[in-house]
């Protein structure tokens, strides 16, 4: 059995995965903004499986990483925790070998695996509370990707470079507009957000060359209502040396970072 924990900035989810890849048993909690809270609930919650012996795990994290030392050097979201030695103090809790990786990478690798026999180069952009990326090639994670995700892709707008998240994600949406993705229906508005999404889309394809881009996060759920015009906008941009490719939404977009830890720790563990 593999133990997969997605720390989010708003929730944690902990999950029991079989040596098939099958969800045995889940939870979830509020992430305590502390950290010093986040642990015994953490504890608490491992405690009430029904699974006690993990042979190994994968710890997925909304920030950037310290891999070679297994620390969180930045959470992102709500919740401020820097400089955190998490994997030396998860691995106490779950008595089982772990790795920690970033969320979206995690993410994209699950997603991945679904379109292995279709495409080597996967894209994957999850559009949600802030915005992440992923690329895996061959079916593992591209660590030359960095963890700042939209943040770190920095677009001219208003005459000044800005991070692509801070007007094309989810909580950008709510600001704009006072709805979330979910509660946008009309096509009117829908493609005025398209538009923000375009240039970060656009860099990408340039940089990365990806065969398709799976699109998660909360914007995955809804993909049907602005696929057509991403594709569109997308298409003004396309030159011979620029090739748009297909654009899918994630097949487990609520469990996707779950599987993904399961996929990395199976990868290195098994």
């Amino acid at each position: 059995m593999y133990i997969a924990i997605d720390i989010g900035g708003t929730k944690t989810l902990i999950a029991a995965v079989t040596n098939d890849g099958v969800i045995h048993e889940s939870t979830k909690f509020l992430t305590p903004e502390l950290y010093e809270d986040f642990l015994p609930a953490l504890t608490e919650a491992i405690g009430d499986f029904t699974t006690k012996d993990f042979r190994a795990g994968c710890v997925a994290i909304p920030g950037t990483i310290d891999r070679k030392h297994g620390k969180i050097v930045q959470l992102g979201n709500r919740i401020d925790w820097q400089n955190i030695h998490v994997l030396r103090d998860l691995e106490r809790i779950v008595a089982c070998p772990l790795l920690v990786e970033n969320d979206a990478k995690l993410a994209g690798l699950s997603e991945s695996m679904l379109l292995k026999k279709q495409y080597k180069r996967v894209l994957y952009i999850t559009i949600s509370t802030g915005i992440g990326i992923g690329l895996t090639v061959d079916g593992e994670i591209d660590e030359t990707i960095g963890d700042g995700g939209g943040h770190s892709i920095l677009l001219a707008r208003d005459d000044k470079l800005v991070p692509w998240e801070s007007f094309a994600s989810g909580s950008a949406i709510v600001r704009k507009y006072g709805k979330m993705a979910s509660e946008i229906t009309d096509k009117a508005t829908w493609a005025k957000i398209v538009r923000t999404f375009t240039p970060g889309f656009v860099e990408l394809i340039a940089i990365l060359e990806p065969e398709v881009i799976v699109v998660g996060g909360g914007a995955g759920h809804y993909i049907d209502r602005f696929h057509d015009l991403l594709i569109k906008d997308l298409q003004r941009y396309e030159t011979p040396m620029l090739h748009i490719p297909p654009i899918l939404g994630a097949k487990r977009p609520d469990e996707a970072v779950i599987y993904g830890c399961y996929d990395y720790a199976k990868q290195h563990f098994a």
